[in-house]
C-alpha cells in the first residue's frame, strides 16, 4: 500500500504523484486530496488504469483508495460502510467514448478568428456543429479562452453537450476555469487537468488545434 498526501498541490500534481506510484508497480494506493477537482482527476486516472476506486470524505480531506484489478484487499464484498464506490462501468451495449472516433480536438479560444467577436462565435458554433455531425471527435479539450464555450450562456454549449451525449469525451481545463473565476459556472464536460488532457487528446490517431 502506498499512501500519498496531495493536499495543497496544484493541478496536475495530485495525478502525477498518483501516476508515479502506479508506474512503480503499486497495486494499492491511497491518495488524500483537499478539493473536488483533484478528487475527480485522481479517480478518473485510477479507473483508467483499471483500478477499483472508492472515495471517502474525512476531516482531513477526500481519501481516494484504489486497488488494481486482480488484487485482493480486505476480503471480498462491497465497499466499507460510509465509502462511496466511484468505479464506473458501461451498461451492456453502451459504447465507450472514442470507440468509433479518431480525432482529438483542442480548442484554445471561444471564437474562430479575432476580427469580429460576433462572427468568430458564429463560426465556432458552426464548426462544432459540423464536427458533431461528422462523429469524428473522440476527445474535445477546452483550454484558455476555450473554456468559455462550456458555460451555459455560450451558443456552443448545447452542441458540446450533444457531442458528449454521442460519446465524445469533453475535458475542461481546471487551471483555466480557476484563472477566469468560472469553475462553478461550467455546464458541460469534466473539469480536468493538463496531464489528462494531453494524455487523452494525443493518444488519438489525429489531433486538431483551434485557437
Amino acid at each position: 500500500m502506498i499512501r500519498i498526501d496531495a493536499r495543497g498541490k496544484s493541478c496536475p500534481k495530485p495525478v502525477m504523484m498518483t501516476k508515479e506510484a502506479v508506474d512503480q508497480g503499486a497495486a494499492e494506493v491511497e491518495v488524500l486530496v483537499d478539493n473536488p477537482v483533484a478528487a475527480g482527476n485522481v479517480t478518473r486516472f485510477l479507473e483508467g488504469r483499471g483500478f477499483r476506486v472508492t472515495r471517502e470524505d474525512t476531516p482531513e480531506g477526500t481519501l481516494i483508495s484504489g486497488i488494481a484489478a486482480g488484487s485482493v484487499s480486505g476480503g471480498a464484498g462491497s465497499a466499507p460502510k460510509g465509502v462511496h464506490d466511484a468505479s464506473v462501468s458501461s451498461a451492456p451495449g453502451e459504447q465507450c467514448c472514442c470507440t468509433a472516433s479518431d480525432t482529438g480536438l483542442l480548442i484554445l479560444s471561444r471564437t474562430m478568428g479575432t476580427e469580429s467577436l460576433e462572427l468568430g462565435e458564429a463560426l465556432m458554433k458552426a464548426f462544432l456543429d459540423t464536427m458533431r455531425q461528422s462523429g469524428s471527435i473522440g476527445v474535445l479539450a477546452l483550454m484558455n479562452g476555450g473554456v468559455f464555450l462550456a458555460l451555459p450562456e455560450s451558443s456552443a454549449s448545447d452542441t458540446i453537450r450533444e457531442m458528449e451525449a454521442q460519446g465524445t469525451q469533453v475535458l475542461v481545463c481546471g487551471t483555466c476555469t480557476k484563472h477566469f473565476g468560472i469553475t462553478d459556472q461550467v455546464a458541460v464536460g469534466t473539469i480536468s487537468n493538463m496531464f489528462e488532457i494531453t494524455e487523452q487528446v494525443f493518444r488519438m490517431p489525429k489531433t486538431v488545434t483551434i485557437g
